[in-house]
């Protein structure tokens, strides 16, 4: 096989479960599940559509995630994260894009920073229409890639865990048109510094921003 043909994204086909597990947690994103509700089979699966037995199978995959705890007597539960749990968690996940930014500016290929460069051009474009819940998870998406784009598996995998817990928080952290429009300019300054490929501009870019987001979805809380 030629470099060339090498170079083309697999296709990738979208099971049951995969679908499942999306939908779930779109429902704990956008709150129609909420911190703290216990997650009723019957009636989620009715919603849904489908059996119990792939929406089990997505709830354990959220229990993995964070997004859900099994409680004894209780059953599946949406978690709720106190204001101690979102600061921990915001911490570490800015050191993690602190580092994998760092190690991207130098490492990364000008193929992998321009594929960023169009997420967050696509994601600039979703903010315009106003089609929030896609422009979050192209936005979360954008920071797991800077992250990936240092090449550092054991990296992206510590972020991508972290990253899934907090979701729904990081999602109510934008409401509002300042605090969206807040989060965008300082999405617009971190693509600038990696295009620079300026490792030190890109950190600072990250660090405000984690801080700006603890202090958004502090007030969500």
């Amino acid at each position: 096989m030629s470099e060339t043909a090498a170079e083309y994204p697999r296709i990738m086909r979208r099971t049951l479960h995969d679908e499942v597990l999306e939908r779930v947690r779109d429902m704990i994103i956008e709150g129609q599940l909420a911190p703290g509700q216990r997650i009723n089979e019957g009636l989620v699966g009715a919603q849904l559509g489908v059996s119990r037995t792939p929406l089990r199978e997505a709830i354990k995959t959220l229990a993995s995630e964070g997004l859900v705890e099994i409680l004894p007597a209780k059953g599946a539960v949406v978690r709720k994260f106190s204001a101690r749990d979102l600061a921990d968690i915001l911490e570490v996940i800015k050191s993690l894009e602190q580092l994998g930014g760092r190690i991207a500016c130098a490492q990364a290929s000008d193929a992998t920073i321009a594929a960023i460069d169009k997420m967050h051009r696509e994601m600039l474009a979703l903010y315009k229409t106003r089609d929030r819940l896609d422009y979050f998870k192209l936005n979360q998406a954008i920071h797991s890639a800077i992250v990936g784009a240092s090449g550092n598996a054991v990296l992206l995998e510590m972020h991508t865990t972290l990253q899934s817990r907090i979701k729904r928080l990081r999602f109510v952290g934008n409401e509002g048109p300042e605090k969206w429009a807040g989060a965008v300019a300082e999405h617009e300054d971190m693509m600038a510094a990696l295009l620079r490929r300026d490792a030190d501009a890109l950190c600072e870019a990250i660090g405000r921003h984690m801080d700006t987001t603890l202090l958004r979805v502090r007030e969500a809380l």
